[in-house]
């Protein structure tokens, strides 16, 4: 006979599940409670951790000793001042030498100095232009050299008489200047023109000489009266001073009377000529 029915055995089985079930869920139960515990003590160990203060004891610096001051410095005496240097007078630099003073020969006796006028009249007065620039009469009478053009002093006479001798009516020797003369000299035609030299033609260099001499009253140059004032080149002033004494000129006048003159002329090298 069957010790166990056959309805009975499928309740034992299902007994057996539901054990199982309940006991896991007890052991889940148990390890959440667990994990639980755990992290409330940990988190109890770090709030009392955090709440521990650690106190140090800070010693109180004392005060260091004040340094002693140094001593200011006692004010220097003023010192005296200095006396100021007198002044020194300086010498007066000497006077630079002045040049001689070139003088234009006097005007001839015969001639009389005008004194200008106080009074300048408005109105021009008329002009005859046939009268003779000079009078005549200054310069036609003979006297002893060296006279006076006046007369000798305590001499009797009628002044407007003619005296007679040999003299040159109280002319000076000396060379005039053009603007002194009554006729200026003048060159005569004919005189030959200074050679061109042929070392400036062939480099074709031209050329200007300034050259100032007398003419007497004879009409010649004075050869020793040549002069040059200004030149571009030595071979043009060789050139002039060859040709030059061989020039001739009317002489200057003062009264009809031929006179020494100072003349300046200029001489062109151009090649074209």
């Amino acid at each position: 006979m069957f010790t166990t029915l056959i309805e009975s055995k499928p309740k034992k089985q299902r007994r057996s599940a539901g054990t199982a079930l309940s006991v896991v869920l007890h052991v889940g139960v148990l390890v959440l409670a667990i994990f639980a515990t755990a992290n409330a003590r940990s988190d109890a160990l770090e709030k009392t951790r955090e709440e521990k203060l650690n106190y140090v004891e800070v010693k109180k610096e004392q005060p260091k000793p004040e340094e002693p001051k140094p001593e200011e410095p006692k004010p220097e005496a003023p010192k005296p001042k200095p006396k100021a240097p007198e002044p020194v007078q300086k010498a007066a630099p000497p006077k630079a030498p002045q040049a001689p003073r070139i003088e234009a020969p006097a005007p001839p006796k015969g001639f009389q100095v005008v004194q200008a006028p106080v009074n300048i009249p408005i109105s021009i007065p008329k002009i005859d232009l046939s009268a003779a620039v000079t009078n005549e009469a200054d310069f036609s009478g003979k006297g002893v050299a060296g006279g006076s053009s006046k007369g000798v002093a305590g001499g009797t006479g009628d002044a407007s008489s003619k005296g007679t001798g040999t003299g040159t009516g109280g002319l000076s020797t000396q060379p005039y200047f053009e603007f002194q003369v009554e006729q200026a000299a003048e060159p005569s035609g004919g005189n030959a023109q200074p050679e061109y030299p042929s070392s400036m033609r062939e480099s074709g260099v031209t050329g200007r000489v300034m050259v100032q001499f007398v003419v007497g009253a004879n009409g010649r140059v004075e050869a020793g009266s040549i002069k040059i004032l200004e030149s571009t080149n030595s071979a043009f002033t060789a050139a002039v001073r060859e040709v030059l004494p061989r020039h001739r000129f009317s002489p200057a006048k003062i009264g009809g009377t031929a006179v020494r003159q100072i003349v300046q002329q200029p001489f062109v090298f151009r090649l074209n000529t």
